[in-house]
């Protein structure tokens, strides 16, 4: 099977990104610290509501891909990529991935511009009712359905649906749209509590049909799956690589046996380990944020290669970042333990790397293990 290359053939960040990441990175390191990330996982309200307005309404991450005839910022996926590289440096308690990537891609798909410039302005956040370890290969998961109108059935485990106040439910008989209010949303217990993650229960809610059941819909959702997954993706890099720093910072300043730590050739070894297997995930996840941003025909395997890698960097990134700050690292009070969550959380997040590495070997033709 022949792999095509971007049409840009550049996969660096551009001017536009770069300033894009300063705003974000500024913004995150002045009102989420791991500090306040921590103390919010301990409190009522697991969404810091507050910080994904200022990033939706006044930076304007959550209209990135939108087109500004749709109230968008008329940008692309890729610098929704670098918003979500950020976020997961952060390890930000925002529904980014939920609204701004599943569902305004659900949406871009299906063209609804209507329902676009709610999510675009930050006025509205959205949710797609689909379990998060669902993966954009298996069809789209209905457990809903629909009596005279009314919406019936129960969805698990749907990301940031929490802090929505749209639901776009994938049903028998289509895609509808309910307000949040009309249904029963009930917090999951989950390891990540910065991505909390919700029941959804239908008992005769009233929605609106944006599209029929058939085809064209399956294909939107496996796109806005593949999009998130995407994201994701470059969320699990920022995650890495924010680690790799935490880690480089304290073996280059805490001293044992009269010798930094840093000193100690083993350590070194591990952190360039780290270093390349980072930098192999940057290249891959930045692939899939540009097949994304030009429809390139290689989406499918651009995104199958970038979460098969990256879903497993982070959580190596996570468990050298605990190991080699030693006994702090192991404590609640300090950052290590958020990072590993969030990395172990999102690794069955829209897919495993099991199973995007069976769809990859798929896709290119070649025999697959079984998928554990």
């Amino acid at each position: 099977m022949t792999v095509t290359t971007p049409e840009t053939g550049n996969l660096l960040y551009t001017e536009i990104e770069d300033d894009l990441r300063q705003s974000v990175r500024s913004l995150l390191d002045k009102r989420c610290g791991w500090t306040e990330v921590l103390a919010r996982t301990e409190s009522a309200d697991l969404v810091d509501t507050s910080l994904w307005s200022t990033l939706a309404g006044e930076l304007g991450c959550a209209a990135m891909p939108i087109p500004e005839e749709q109230g968008g910022a008329g940008g692309s996926w890729r610098e929704a990529a670098v918003v979500a590289e950020e976020l997961g440096r952060a390890v930000a308690p925002v529904p980014f991935l939920g609204s701004a990537g599943i569902a305004t891609a659900l949406l871009l798909e299906l063209r609804l511009p209507d329902v676009l410039e709610q999510l675009a302005s930050g006025e509205s956040t959205a949710a797609v009712c689909i379990p998060f370890a669902a993966t954009p290969y298996g069809g789209v998961p209905t457990s809903v359905t629909v009596e005279s109108g009314r919406l019936q059935g129960q969805v698990a485990g749907v990301v940031d649906a929490g802090a929505a106040d749209i639901l776009l439910v994938p049903t028998t008989d289509g895609l509808y749209l309910v307000s949040a209010e009309s249904a029963t949303i009930t917090e999951s217990v989950s390891l990540d509590m910065t991505r909390p993650v919700s029941d959804i229960s239908f008992d005769g809610a009233d929605g609106r049909r944006l599209a029929d059941a058939g085809a064209e819909l399956d294909a939107a959702v496996s796109t806005a799956l593949r999009i998130g997954a995407m994201l994701l993706a470059s969320e699990q890099l920022g995650l890495a690589e924010r680690c790799l720093d935490l880690t480089v910072e304290y073996l280059a300043t805490r001293r044992q046996f009269a010798r930094l730590l840093g000193s100690y050739q083993a350590l070194k070894h591990r952190l360039a380990d780290l270093w390349v297997l980072i930098t192999q995930a940057r290249a891959v996840a930045r692939y899939a944020a540009e097949c994304a941003t030009t429809g390139s025909a290689d989406l499918p395997i651009a995104v199958a290669l970038a979460q098969a890698t990256c879903s497993e960097v982070a959580q190596q990134a996570a468990e050298e970042c605990i190991q080699l700050h030693g006994g702090i690292g192991f404590t609640w009070e300090h950052p290590a333990h958020l990072y590993l969550k969030r990395a172990k959380a999102d690794a069955i997040g829209l897919g495993t790397a099991s199973a995007h590495r069976a769809e990859l070997a798929t896709l290119i033709d070649i025999q697959s293990p079984e998928v554990r």
